[in-house]
């Protein structure tokens, strides 16, 4: 396998900061640079009053270098795939993008919206969208400050995500656990002629689940060495 040296920008979902959601990604730092920043209204930085794929999006813009592979979970990958038509990435990995308005009519996407729009806590959504973390009282600072954030969040079933393929390559990931996820990531990978792979065994957390690193290194190195060599 060919050693390189590259940036692998790791952007979190709701409700958990990058220390949490990244943790299994920690061994990749032999093989890249990793950079995991904590989105807007995450600890250790101060709370928001309203949480914005939009505002995201544009933060990003601050985040990402030439170059960049992308990777986004959950409603940052919805920030993500916003952003990414004018980003300057070598690749995009989203896993398990809320981004259910590209889906609207499919059974299983308008059964979940439906249950969706009733749930009023963090665990209820956390259980919901299939995430394995449960909320236990008292939470640490960074859990009562993330679950705060979600119940300040735009939804995200309001973005509307430009289905065009992009200039780089692109990888959608799912966890095989929920038929409207799995809608919104066969939308995906057919626009925008993406990679995909389904790794089950962590529900959400993708990122959690046997292969995924794998999967990943295999997907960035490739994308890697595909731009070099054009």
């Amino acid at each position: 396998m060919v050693a390189f040296v590259t940036r692998l920008v790791l952007i979190h979902g709701s409700v958990t900061n990058a220390g949490r959601s990244w943790r299994r990604q920690a061994p990749l730092a032999e093989r890249f640079e990793l950079v995991a920043p904590n989105r807007p209204g995450f600890w250790p930085g101060p709370p928001v009053e309203r949480v914005d794929f939009d505002v995201d999006a544009a933060w990003l813009q601050g985040v990402v270098q030439p170059g960049d592979h992308l990777v986004a979970h959950s409603y940052g990958g919805v920030a993500a795939l916003l952003a990414a038509p004018s980003l300057p990435l070598r690749s995009l990995t989203v896993i398990e993008p809320p981004a259910f308005a590209v889906a609207r009519g499919e059974p299983a996407v308008e059964a979940w919206l439906a249950t969706y729009v009733e749930l009023d806590s963090a665990d209820a959504f956390l259980a919901h969208v299939g995430a394995p973390l449960r909320l236990v009282e008292p939470l640490p600072p960074d859990l009562r400050q993330g679950a705060a954030a979600l119940l300040a969040e735009r939804p995200p079933t309001e973005a509307q995500i430009p289905l065009t393929p992009l200039p780089y390559p692109v990888l959608v990931v799912t966890g095989g656990h929920e038929p409207a996820f799995e809608a919104v990531g066969d939308v995906l990978e057919r626009s925008l002629h993406a990679e995909r792979a389904v790794l089950p065994g962590a529900g959400h957390a993708a990122q959690n689940a046997p292969g995924f690193n794998e999967t990943l290194v295999d997907f960035v190195q490739r994308a890697h060495q595909s731009d070099a060599g054009a």
